[in-house]
């Protein structure tokens, strides 16, 4: 009887619907502002490479790394501010898809 120990669905893992939902919305917003973060990384990169940013000489790892480290830092702050608005696309759609579903299920369990 192994597999009656085992717990089935949310409500046997002790989440309800709700947390479950909440929880789901509370790992969605970092990973929008993730996804935009390397997105704007990636159009700050080519200023890394502009000698008006670097030292001619410069071609080490370590100055290499902290302009990388900078540039990551620096997208990511800008997302959590807004950004280009593609987090928060990202979350308005997700939300508007679970709206749209949660409709259709309690309009055909009607």
């Amino acid at each position: 009887m192994v597999s009656s120990a085992l717990p089935t669905g949310l409500a046997g893992a002790g989440l309800s619907a709700t947390s479950a939902r909440s929880t789901s919305e509370s790992r969605l917003k970092p990973a929008a502002h993730e996804f935009e973060a390397c997105l704007m990384k990636e159009f700050l990169e080519p200023l890394q490479k502009d000698p008006l940013f670097g030292e001619d000489g410069d071609s080490g790892g370590s100055g290499n790394a902290l302009m990388s480290y900078g540039s990551e830092a620096l997208a990511r702050g800008i997302s959590e501010r807004g950004g280009f608005g593609i987090a928060t696309k990202i979350i308005d759609h997700f939300k508007t898809g679970k709206a749209s579903q949660e409709k259709a299920e309690s309009g055909s369990g009607s």
